[in-house]
């Protein structure tokens, strides 16, 4: 029994795929979402699993909380497990004006502004997506036809100063990341999250395979504040596409 996740490998009934939102809220639409008859797992700390079938083949969803660290130890002990296939959902922030919300962002390859990714692996290491599971997130959303965009993510530690946000207690940024937006819409980043450069990272120093897929539910161009019926679009979305994705995987 893995100790946060509270999972082992007879609950997962050899599961090589996993669905990691962010928010253990979503995991059970999610999964419900693959499979009617998914099954409750288990709940500790940020961690809540449900199990689904496709054509008799199980597929796992699991939250991870926000963040790298939490991610972090989903990743190692569900690859303990044998999982090997780890596809990020969530939400984000747009920082190109010209992406519409609430558009699919299927990240690339990611932008190492987090800590946790230093720990397996030096900065010059690149945070690469996996190119099959990147091609079949794409193919669902077209699918599905859904607005999408592919290309660099910037993931950061912090939701508000290391994202450049001044809608905070303080309303004060540090110097170091005074610019920081600007700049990275200048590199042609698309979008701002806090999991993916940790989880890409991982997936390829393990040798697995790691994509990552977010619905932009603001366009921080024009505002920081995400709209709830937004929101609840944002997350059919991401549902819909990884439902159809893991049926191709």
């Amino acid at each position: 029994m893995k100790y946060h996740i509270r999972l082992n490998k007879d609950l997962i009934r050899g599961a090589k795929t996993v669905i990691l939102p962010g928010d253990p809220g979503r995991v059970e639409k999610t999964s419900k979402t693959i499979d009617p008859n998914s099954k409750y797992l288990a709940s500790n700390r940020e961690y809540t699993s449900y199990l689904s079938y496709i054509e008799g083949n199980p597929i796992l969803t699991c939250s991870t909380g926000i963040g790298g660290p939490s991610l972090s130890i989903c990743v190692e002990e569900l690859a303990d497990l044998g999982v090997e296939n780890f596809i990020r959902i969530g939400t984000t922030g747009a920082i190109q004006e010209d992406i519409k919300v609430p558009s699919m962002i299927i990240t690339t390859g990611s932008v190492r502004l987090d800590g946790t990714s230093l720990h397996y692996a030096p900065i010059n290491y690149p945070a690469v997506a996996d190119f099959g599971l990147t091609n079949i997130l794409v193919d669902s959303c077209r699918k599905l036809n859904l607005d999408y965009k592919t290309g660099i993510t910037a993931s950061s530690d912090t939701f508000y100063p290391g994202q450049e946000r001044y809608d905070s207690f303080t309303k004060y940024v540090r110097r170091e990341f005074q610019g920081s937006l600007k700049e990275l819409q200048k590199l042609n980043v698309l979008n701002f999250e806090m999991e993916s450069s940790a989880l890409l990272t991982i997936c390829s120093v393990f040798g697995l395979k790691g994509a990552s897929i977010c619905s932009a539910i603001v366009n921080r161009t024009k505002t920081e504040t995400p709209d709830d019926t937004v929101l609840e679009l944002a997350e059919k979305n991401l549902a819909d596409v990884v439902s159809l994705s893991v049926r191709n995987i």
